[in-house]
């Protein structure tokens, strides 16, 4: 088994994998098609349990807003189909390809929801787990267990999905999702604020999120950040976007209640339905971070903190020449760092430990990868309940061990 690559073609074949590691004791890495495959702690594994034999959509019903396909299901396929019916995935989840590197539109709907991806209507559609229905999954025991169903509620029992999204196959392997799909917009318009630092940005979010213009998305992209869109980029300035979704006469009744509520804080812009869906498309794969750009050489950490910290954050992390874009109305902060042995670790969990949140390594070489920690340290009580579920799912630790965190 050691190196192996292991490629099943159904459930059974996945759990049949798992239980050979477990007699053999050995490791797996789990993965779908690789895309996020940089993510996470420079591990070894004996053998890699490659997921993307187990393709394909198995039920669609868009008058449900429900939809189960193989966990290895590229996620351009689904989208592809859904949009078919005029309808989308809500939480908008961003491709990594350009920030790693990888191939564009190589992800799959297991590896979004063990991830846990969300874009910019986070602050309005949630994340993939609040989207996230039911699952069909081997544990680390080697046994196929199922969760939730194919309804909007589920009582049923524990929230296993809720649990499984944002483990990053740590848990289980996935064999089989079920999500919730949604109408997609009729159209979309973005107004922009020109030239606002972090602070003045932070205020004019909380105004717009806070007002009846019912914003789907808001983010703050400082000067120093490129964005390739002709609107854009010819104001050569700091720009603060909002995006509004919904019905033609919707939009633009509340494109008037925003543009009213943002006029006290400087001067406006504002994209049709093409460039703000470019511009979003630009935010939601953080785009001017690209790794073909020209930050590409930098260490790239991903921050989710309180929106009021946002600022305060930032102006830390400029201490060490950070490049900062600030999305979620300044919940998710994104910053890219010149390359070092270390990649800032140091200045980047000081300043979220003064402002609360957490931070992930996305970008860097495997071997800082392998000398700092790639996601937030986790206090003790937290770090104990980690290892009991972990206990739990993969008693010895067959699955994707040591990608979070070593020794786990």
């Amino acid at each position: 088994m050691p190196g192996s690559h292991l490629k099943p073609q159904d459930a059974a074949d996945v759990e049949q994998a798992v239980r050979s590691a477990l007699a053999d004791g050995k490791t797996l890495e789990v993965v779908g098609r690789g895309s996020k495959r940089t993510i996470g702690r420079a591990a070894q594994w004996d053998a890699t349990l490659d997921l993307s034999g187990l393709s394909g959509i198995t039920l669609y019903e868009p008058e449900e807003l429900v939809l189960s396909a193989k966990a290895g299901t590229p996620l351009a396929e689904i989208e592809a189909l859904v949009a078919a019916s005029n309808q989308e995935l809500a939480f908008e989840p961003m491709d990594y390809a350009a920030v790693l590197g990888s191939e564009a539109g190589s992800a799959t709907i297991g590896g979004v929801l063990a991830a846990n991806l969300s874009g910019p209507r986070r602050i309005k559609a949630g994340a993939a787990r609040d989207h996230f229905l039911g699952v069909t999954a081997v544990s680390g025991r080697g046994e196929t267990f199922k969760s939730g169903g194919r309804v909007v509620k589920n009582v049923t029992g524990y929230d296993i999905c809720k649990l499984l999204a944002g483990s990053w196959g740590t848990l289980a392997a996935m064999t089989d999702v079920t999500i919730k799909t949604l109408p997609r917009a009729e159209t979309e318009s973005t107004v922009l604020v020109l030239n606002l630092d972090a602070s003045a940005a932070r205020k004019a979010m909380s105004a717009a999120t806070s007002s009846f213009a019912d914003v789907s998305a808001a983010a703050h992209l400082p000067a120093i950040v490129g964005v390739r869109i002709p609107e854009v980029a010819a104001s050569r300035s700091a720009i603060t976007a909002f995006r509004i979704e919904g019905v033609a006469p919707s939009v633009a009744d509340r494109k008037g209640v925003l543009e009213k509520t943002l006029a006290p804080f400087g001067t406006l812009g504002a994209l049709d339905e093409t460039a703000s869906r470019a511009l979003w498309r630009t935010i939601r794969d953080v785009a001017p971070f690209a790794a073909n750009g020209p930050s590409g050489a930098r260490d790239l950490w991903r921050i989710s903190t309180a929106p009021t910290q946002a600022p305060d954050l930032g102006r830390a992390l400029e201490q060490a020449d950070a490049e900062l874009l600030y999305d979620w109305a300044g919940g998710l902060v994104w910053a890219a760092l010149p390359a070092s042995n270390d990649a800032h670790a140091s200045q980047v969990r000081a300043a979220v430990a003064a402002a609360g949140g957490h931070a992930t390594l996305i970008r860097a070489p495997a071997a800082v990868r392998a000398a700092v920690e790639v996601f937030s340290p986790e206090p003790a009580p937290l770090a104990a309940l980690t290892a009991r579920v972990r206990q739990s799912f993969d008693p010895q630790g067959v699955l994707n061990a040591g990608r979070m965190w070593a020794g786990v």
